[in-house]
């Protein structure tokens, strides 16, 4: 399957606010991963997960500065592999909100 064919196949509230069509799946692989681990549908987590493989997914993950709670737990679990290998939940620790302190 080709990467429009992917991006033809994902839910349409992922990419509300921008063109499909200007999605490139291995220029904007971080945005992709993020998008879909944030608000993604089963179909849409299985279809990154054909595209990427779980590998690429975690290492994609482990660098993002911020990602939902729920999102970073379910990558977690499912890789097996520590929250606090996750650049998001290690610089959430180090840089808390002030409205939280």
């Amino acid at each position: 399957m080709s990467a429009n064919e992917y991006m033809e196949q994902f839910s349409p509230h992922l990419f509300w606010d921008v063109r499909k069509e200007d999605i490139n799946l291995d220029a904007h692989a971080q945005y992709v991963i993020q998008r879909v681990l944030e608000y993604g549908l089963l179909g849409d987590w299985n279809l990154i997960k054909s595209y990427y493989g779980l590998p690429k997914i975690v290492e994609t993950a482990k660098g993002l500065r911020s990602l939902d709670p729920r999102a970073l737990a379910y990558i977690a679990a499912i890789s097996k592999t520590p929250k606090e290998q996750f650049r998001c939940y290690t610089w959430k620790q180090l840089n808390p909100q002030p409205w939280n302190s």
